[in-house]
């Protein structure tokens, strides 16, 4: 009988470590999610940063001294015509410039460029997570009576990585 309560007693005790060792599992891989959530947006903030000074956006030293988070709006209008050669380069699915103020709404080409407010340089016709956003400067080249300026806004660049879900 004492042999029989033991192995009972024995059975119980494993039973409740591992109760115990599956309750600590389950916690562990939900905060492994929420991890990664964030870890993915931090990634897509330093992404945006590192895409506003890579050299196919910079303004370099095209409109003074070196600026950090300057977009040159030239090269963009250019690169948005060539992008075919940068599809899958960045490894998003939207890259899209936004100007603060005025927010004209309307979407720029080559015909209505400067004035107007998004531009859209990259777009991927796939889910999309929620789009991941700094402040950059945007600026191009102006001519007037007196001779070319610089002429420089605020803007968003806005990217929206593929939703894999």
């Amino acid at each position: 009988m004492k042999i029989q309560q033991m192995a009972f007693m024995l059975v119980a005790v494993t039973l409740f470590f591992m109760l115990v060792g599956i309750f600590v599992l389950v916690i562990r891989f939900s905060s492994l999610k929420q991890s990664s959530v964030i870890l993915e947006e931090e990634n897509a903030m330093l992404l945006v940063t590192k895409l506003a000074n890579s050299p196919e956006f910079a303004c370099g030293a095209s409109f003074g001294n070196s600026k950090l988070s300057c977009i040159d709006a030239d090269k963009i209008m250019i690169l948005k015509e060539h992008m075919s050669k940068y599809i899958g380069f960045w490894g998003v699915a939207e890259i899209e410039i936004r100007k603060v103020y005025p927010d004209s709404g309307v979407e720029c080409n080559l015909e209505n460029y400067p004035d107007c407010g998004i531009i859209k340089v990259y777009s991927k016709n796939v889910n999309k997570l929620p789009a991941s956003s700094n402040f950059v400067a945007l600026c191009w080249k102006e001519s007037s009576d007196t001779g070319v300026y610089d002429k420089c806004e605020i803007a968003r660049l806005m990217i929206s990585s593929e939703d894999k879900t």
